[in-house]
């Protein structure tokens, strides 16, 4: 047994990146690698967060319709009744998490090209504890990137995934976080190490003539014969740093909105949809649900259930009754909001007492849409009892455009836009 180890232990590596001299950058080594990931350290939490409130926000519990991914279990614990205060909640939240993974993008590769020597290392596996160390590094890095790549191609609106977004993202966050905590249990004494071993003013100071490897180390990230330096550690720290930088100025403003939002270049939505009471911006068209002006025309009713009859009203009947207004914007899970915008309408616990469930559990809520994602939607009592949760008919003063879900539409404080369902024309009412 030992022979054959020994003979396994000798065996040459390939050629390429398995030969110890191929990798030569002399800025490689600890102190560079540790950098790059305390900006890590500090900034997946806080992606992880935001993404898991995302997900409790649309309300995965209350059945198949809000969420389409299957028993979470265990991995359910922390879900919530998605608060309805502050109103802005949900666009701050998803705005944060939208962010600052593009922003972390240019830190996530320079990490990987910090290490890439680890993930070429011969022998690829040499003992049981050495494999279990590196299925460990291939759930961190496979997951990071999936994570980044279907987090960013999710807010670019490019659906090329085979199956839903949020039943991959879910569970992928999840391997990633965990391979993440592992890593960081195994890492963390030393990175602290590594970065007290060299100063950061100092090195932002030194320059390329000056710049030189680091001492050898255990890792083996410092290149055995290192090559000439054609960057400084400062150069690739200011490098990276401005490639961040420059994806938040580009990102940031779809959030933010007013004037940043024209330098929201990377934002998939029009950043200027119009002008007047309806030009802001939205999230799906009436055309590219197949909503026609037939199906909300004259013949079009809504239809209120609850204990007792179904109660129908015409559009002009709604209107005759008290409305009320509130002041709220659309956020979605892209990362996209609008800014407040004047909503009037019915208040939605008026609507449920007068199905004679005055202290209503939840609200089915369905549109005119043809059956397919997100032609309805299910709301929770404290979203139905918030004085500023709406059936919204006029926006801004003037009656809701087509696309902004005429003749009538949801508008909840903190929910997340594709749950303020358009086209409505049945709300059920339940205990």
């Amino acid at each position: 047994m030992k022979t054959t180890v020994g003979r396994i232990s000798e065996t040459p590596p390939p050629p390429g990146p398995f030969r110890p001299g191929f990798w030569r950058s002399p800025i490689r080594g600890p102190w560079l690698t540790s950098v790059f990931g305390l900006v890590l350290l500090v900034g997946i939490p806080v992606l992880f967060v935001t993404g898991a409130l995302s997900y409790a926000a649309y309300n995965p519990d209350l059945g198949p319709l809000n969420d389409q991914t299957p028993d979470k279990g265990l991995l359910g614990f922390y879900l919530f009744d998605w608060p309805t205060h502050p109103y802005w909640l949900y666009r701050l939240t998803q705005g944060i998490h939208v962010t600052l993974g593009v922003v972390l993008v240019p830190v996530l590769l320079a990490k990987l090209w910090s290490v890439i020597p680890k993930l070429f290392e011969w022998l690829p596996v040499r003992s049981l504890a050495h494999g279990l160390e590196r299925l460990s590094l291939l759930l961190l890095v496979g997951g990071a990137i999936f994570e980044f790549v279907t987090g960013i191609f999710n807010i670019q609106l490019f659906y090329i995934f085979p199956g839903s977004f949020y039943t991959l993202h879910f569970y992928g966050a999840w391997v990633f976080i965990a391979a993440f905590s592992v890593h960081v249990c195994l890492k963390l004494g030393r990175m602290t190490r590594a970065l007290r071993s060299r100063n950061l003013l100092t090195e932002l100071r030194t320059d390329v003539a000056h710049t030189r490897p680091e001492p050898p180390d255990p890792d083996g990230l410092v290149p055995a014969a290192p090559a000439a330096p054609t960057m400084s550690r400062r150069g690739a720290v200011g490098l990276v740093g401005a490639g961040s930088l420059a994806l938040l100025v580009v990102t940031v403003g779809q959030s933010i909105g007013g004037r940043l939002r024209s330098t929201a270049l990377l934002a998939p939505h029009n950043r200027n949809p119009g002008s007047g009471s309806n030009g802001f911006q939205i999230n799906k068209t009436a055309a590219s649900v197949s909503v026609t002006p037939a199906l909300v025309g004259p013949a079009w009713r809504l239809e209120v259930h609850g204990r007792g009859p179904a109660l129908v009203f015409t559009r002009g009947q709604l209107l005759a009754m008290p409305r009320h207004a509130a002041a709220l914007p659309i956020a979605c899970v892209e990362g996209w909001s609008t800014e407040d915008q004047h909503w009037n309408g019915l208040r939605l616990a008026d609507l449920a007492a007068l199905a004679g469930l005055s202290h209503a559990g939840s609200v089915l809520v369905e549109s005119v849409q043809p059956p397919g994602p997100y032609s309805s939607a299910m709301l929770r009592g404290n979203q139905i009892h918030d004085p500023r949760a709406l059936l919204a008919l006029r926006v801004n003063g003037a009656d809701l455009s087509l696309d902004h879900g005429y003749p009538a539409r949801i508008i909840v404080p903190a929910n997340p836009g594709v749950n303020n369902t358009k086209w409505v024309h049945r709300l059920t009412f339940r205990t």
